[in-house]
Parts: C-alpha cells; sequence; structure tokens
C-alpha cells in the first residue's frame, strides 16, 4: 500500500452512476494520483460576497493531500484567507475527479523546505525565504513573489469515468 492509500482512504462509497455500472473503487484514482498523474489541478474557491473563483494552480499530490503555491494578494489567495472551504478538480486518464476540503497555509519549516525540494525536483526552481516560497519566476496566476504554501486536506471527493469501465461514484475520504 503506497503513502497516499495509507493517507487517504475510502469510508463510504455511493454509486452515483444511473446507468447500472458499479461503483468506482477509490483505489482507481488513488493508483494515479499517488503515481503523479500528470494534469492541471483547478482551484475553486469562494469570495467574500459568495461568487465562485476558478484557477489552475501548480500541485502535488503527497501523502494524501494535495500541496499548491499561490501569492496572498491572488484572489485565490484571498478568499482562502477568509474560507478554507474549496474544491480541486483534475482530469485523470479515464476519471474526472473533483474533491472536497479545505486548504491552509504550511508554515512550518521542515515541510516548507521539503516540498520546495519536490517542486524544484520537477522543474520550478523554489526554495524557502522567510516562511514562503520563492524562485526566478512561477505561473502568471500565482501573482508576484513570495508564495505562499497550502495543504489541501480531502473530505468528499467524486469521480466519473470517461473511460471504461464506465461509472459516477462519491467517495466520503478520512
Amino acid at each position: 500500500m503506497s503513502q497516499g492509500s495509507k493517507a487517504v482512504s475510502a469510508v463510504k462509497e455511493k454509486n452515483l452512476d444511473i446507468y447500472g455500472d458499479k461503483p468506482i473503487p477509490w483505489s482507481r484514482a488513488l493508483e494515479q494520483l499517488d503515481a503523479g498523474a500528470s494534469g492541471t489541478y483547478w482551484l475553486a474557491t469562494t469570495r467574500p460576497d459568495g461568487r465562485p473563483h476558478v484557477a489552475a494552480v501548480g500541485a502535488l499530490w503527497i501523502e494524501g493531500r494535495i500541496y499548491f503555491v499561490t501569492g496572498a494578494r491572488t484572489r485565490k489567495g484571498r478568499n482562502l484567507a477568509q474560507n478554507a472551504s474549496c474544491v480541486i478538480s483534475i482530469a485523470l486518464k479515464g476519471l474526472d475527479l473533483v474533491i472536497e476540503g479545505s486548504a491552509v497555509k504550511v508554515t512550518d519549516e521542515p515541510t516548507l523546505r521539503r516540498l520546495a525540494k519536490r517542486y524544484a525536483d520537477q522543474g520550478w526552481p523554489a526554495r524557502v525565504s522567510d516562511g514562503a516560497f520563492t524562485a526566478e519566476y512561477s505561473a502568471p496566476s500565482a501573482g508576484p513573489p513570495p508564495w505562499d504554501l497550502y495543504v489541501f486536506t480531502p473530505t468528499t471527493a467524486f469521480g466519473v469515468a470517461t473511460a471504461e469501465p464506465n461509472g459516477a461514484t462519491r467517495w466520503r475520504l478520512r
């Protein structure tokens, strides 16, 4: 069993399929996430007036959690400062995944250093400075440096198969 499998396991599964397909096992998503599935992670937050905001984020799935960065002055950064509840979506191979949960800013130095190394290993030369990340560049949507690291803890996920075996399932996670 992988680290991610240990950290996040489905505790309750509900079949949402209306065509008679079996529930999708959580392992179908988890295998791809644990393997570092490539794809764009989309973060949905809520503005103070209740309107939604969605933006792509550079994210990493590590041990059952999703880590991402953004500047404190970006819309998503300001939204998360007011309301930690958010949603992350990713299109995996054969499975669209929507994950509900909450994101909090990471401030402990060991985690910041560990994640900066993980990002650097993937090609973004992040380094830790004064409790945040800095680098020569980042995605324009991240805003100017410094960039805060967030950890997203999933609570509920929805999967809709885009390839056989088909199906749609909700998982309550822990």
